[in-house]
């Protein structure tokens, strides 16, 4: 009986495709067509766009006296939030247009940490100003870009490197430890984060190089409704399931042999009282809640964070690598989120040819590092945490590898004399 009945409907649904061929391939076909045209012509007019652009690198040379921490550099990156822009499909499409992004690096020199941003040249004033507002007393210089002094393909004879791209372990509307947790227990005194960052890169040799780099890309506001429903899971309410039409229609074509031999059943079931939502968690699930809740209250950039160890052959140790590791996880919590190097990236190899897939590894992501892609896996970081991973050291942070300002910027005379 069951058989006879899907043999009717396999029948039926070759009957409507002999006799209606000719509406379901043609829009079939535009669907497809589509799909590749589009993507030809974007990537073609992204390239085009990308290679408009003129790109600078500005160095930030720190005061010598800071005080306020970390939370200085959250509203230099709700400014940076505001070149956000929305395209229309078609402009995206035709014209290959993006939204700006900026590459925010901390480079350990032989022993000297600097502190620089790509930027696009029209966004200069932009960086200035939002610097200037926070550290009247620092310094921003446009300087040609460092890495136009390595070689060109690195590994070679002369040269190594280790690099890896990081990567969240748990999803992205996690926290990582932000800057308001580094509190000493008696004092109560911040202790910067950044400290254990530039006393790694103080500890290079001649000839040996640390960068760390911050790829950032401010994000709308709608890519945190896929995080609603870790919201409602974490306090036990009912998801959302977005199925859409195809979602639907599966499930009308799926339940069409049941419901021809089986009588419609209407649910008789009754809704469970559920207990408050204060009793139902558990102290520890409650500032999990609470912290990703207050994360997904900030702005929000789209991140690739990328770290590269890269020296002189006769003097590389990779120690150095699993010192700015070390200073670089600083920034987990457990119960929270962590980072880890993405497997994808990092320039080790298992098995056959390693020697061979290694070398590859590495002049990709020295190649990708140079010009600054976003390509693979990214992150989603708040301005809180972006200002914790990246900011200027305190006064407190000793180390004399941080270049700063040794002088006080003054206002000019108001009786100099008019050209």
């Amino acid at each position: 009986m069951e058989t006879s009945y899907l043999s009717e409907i396999l029948k039926a649904m070759e009957r409507g495709l002999l006799n209606f061929w000719w509406v379901i391939l043609p829009v079939a076909f535009f669907y497809v067509f589509k799909l590749l045209w589009f993507e030809f012509v974007h990537a073609y007019s992204k390239w085009s766009f990308l290679a408009t652009r003129e790109y600078i690198l500005l160095e930030i040379i720190p005061p010598r006296e800071i005080e306020k921490g970390p939370k200085l550099m959250e509203p230099l990156y709700w400014g940076l939030a505001g070149v956000l822009t929305t395209y229309n499909y078609w402009d995206v499409m035709s014209t290959g247009i993006i939204t700006p992004h900026f590459s925010l690096e901390i480079i350990g020199e032989e022993g000297k940490a600097h502190f620089y941003v790509r930027t696009e040249k029209r966004f200069k004033n932009v960086i200035e100003a939002q610097v200037y507002a926070q550290y009247p007393e620092a310094q921003v210089i446009e300087v040609e870009d460092y890495v136009k002094n390595f070689p060109k393909v690195v590994p070679n004879k002369n040269w190594d490197l280790w690099g890896s791209d990081w990567v969240f372990v748990m999803p992205d509307a996690y926290p990582i430890k932000t800057y308001e947790k580094f509190e000493e227990d008696i004092t109560g005194r911040m202790i910067d984060p950044m400290g254990g960052i530039v006393e790694a890169m103080g500890g290079l040799g001649p000839g040996q190089h640390l960068w760390l780099q911050y790829i950032v890309e401010p994000l709308h506001e709608t890519w945190k409704k896929e995080e609603i429903n870790l919201i409602k899971k974490l306090a036990g309410r009912p998801l959302d399931e977005k199925k859409g039409i195809v979602g639907h229609l599966s499930d009308v074509v799926g339940n069409v042999p049941k419901g021809m031999r089986e009588a419609v059943q209407f649910s008789t079931k009754k809704e469970e009282e559920v207990a408050p939502l204060e009793f139902r968690l558990t102290p520890g699930e409650r500032e999990i809640l609470k912290a990703v809740e207050d994360n997904l209250g900030l702005n929000h950039f789209k991140t690739k964070i990328r770290m590269i160890y890269i020296g002189r052959k006769d003097g590389f140790n990779k120690s150095n690598v699993s010192s700015l590791s070390g200073a670089f996880k600083q920034f987990n919590d457990l119960n929270l989120n962590n980072f880890k190097p993405n497997d994808r990236s990092k320039t080790y190899a298992n098995y056959f040819f390693k020697d061979t897939r290694v070398a590859f590894r590495k002049r990709l992501i020295y190649e990708r590092y140079k010009k600054r892609k976003m390509d693979g896996v990214n992150i989603t970081l708040s301005v809180r945490e972006l200002a914790t991973l990246f900011h200027f050291p305190d006064m407190d942070v000793k180390t004399p590898s941080v270049t700063r300002i040794d002088s006080r910027r003054g206002t000019a005379p108001n009786n100099l004399p008019m050209q």
